[in-house]
């Protein structure tokens, strides 16, 4: 093929070029592009190593004080005398966290995420008002909202079930009103060919098709917020993080790897049994 090409003459290679434009035409612009965006990546890691002091010898050189904690976390002293009743106590009330948060945050998506959706609101402004609105929920992070309701409320796991269930309620928000506007509409249009009203059409239309979703979403934020409520307790919210934080502090390392350990078996738990909720009891369904 090289060895044609190369024979060829000029003509015929401006009537090949004409006949494939896309195989044969070198589109330069998208090749300088290409070349600044790499060097346009590079430059701006080159600017952040710079700016934070990112070098070898700090890199490295903290290794042998990060050996000395692993070394003191996989040496367990005293076991006997450790606090398991608070531990277990602190478990119980970041579970009771996540699940609270999560469970108001989805009763509210429901509602708001069927208000956000495009073929169920068909004001414009309505729904580009209700979607920034939802932005703003979810665009400030979990932990800035406990913070502030740490503030108002005081310290406890009050404050950690309100930071949930606001972020969560913009992030499920969303996700429930991008299944709301993905649903088929024959079974929709079926609904309303028998004279049902527009709750009825909601009711036998759109949500036995959307409920899948709604719980194995419900599920999953369940299972992060499990996580994310244990970084509320070390600001004050109470819970796992806070009989952490505790620990960290006088660097009882040991104590400190039993909690984490405590943690990931309670989410590989949680992880278990809502595999098997989403296998046995909603099915493998999605949109």
């Amino acid at each position: 093929m090289s060895a044609t090409v190369a024979t060829m003459t000029e003509s015929e290679m401006a009537a090949l070029r004409a006949r494939f434009p896309q195989v044969l035409s070198v589109d330069l612009r998208r090749i300088w592009l290409q070349r600044a965006i790499v060097a346009g990546v590079v430059g701006y890691l080159a600017f952040c190593c710079w700016v934070f002091e990112i070098t070898f010898e700090r890199l490295f050189g903290g290794l042998g004080k990060m050996w000395i904690v692993l070394r003191s976390m996989l040496v367990w002293k005293d076991m006997a005398s450790w606090d398991y009743l608070g531990i277990l106590q602190g478990l119980a009330e970041t579970l009771g966290m996540a699940f609270l948060g999560t469970l108001v945050a989805s009763l509210f998506a429901v509602v708001i995420g069927f208000a956000a959706a495009r073929n169920v609101m068909p004001n414009r402004i309505l729904h580009h008002l209700l979607r920034r609105f939802l932005d703003l929920l979810r665009g400030v992070d979990t932990l800035i909202w406990a913070l502030v309701f740490v503030r108002a409320v005081g310290l406890g796991p009050l404050a950690g079930v309100l930071s949930i269930m606001v972020s969560d309620t913009g992030t499920l928000s969303k996700l429930y009103s991008e299944a709301v506007e993905n649903v088929d509409r024959r079974p929709i249009e079926g609904v309303r060919s028998t004279g049902a009203g527009r709750l009825k059409t909601y009711r036998f239309g759109y949500l036995p098709q959307v409920l899948p979703v709604f719980l194995s979403t419900s599920l999953y934020w369940f299972e992060s917020n499990t996580r994310s409520a244990t970084i509320l307790g070390i600001v004050g919210a109470g819970g796992i993080g806070m009989q952490l934080s505790e620990r960290m502090k006088v660097q009882y390392w040991d104590q400190a790897c039993f909690i984490i350990l405590l943690i990931l078996v309670t989410v590989g738990l949680i992880d278990t049994a809502s595999k098997w909720i989403r296998m046995n009891i909603i099915g493998t369904r999605t949109l």
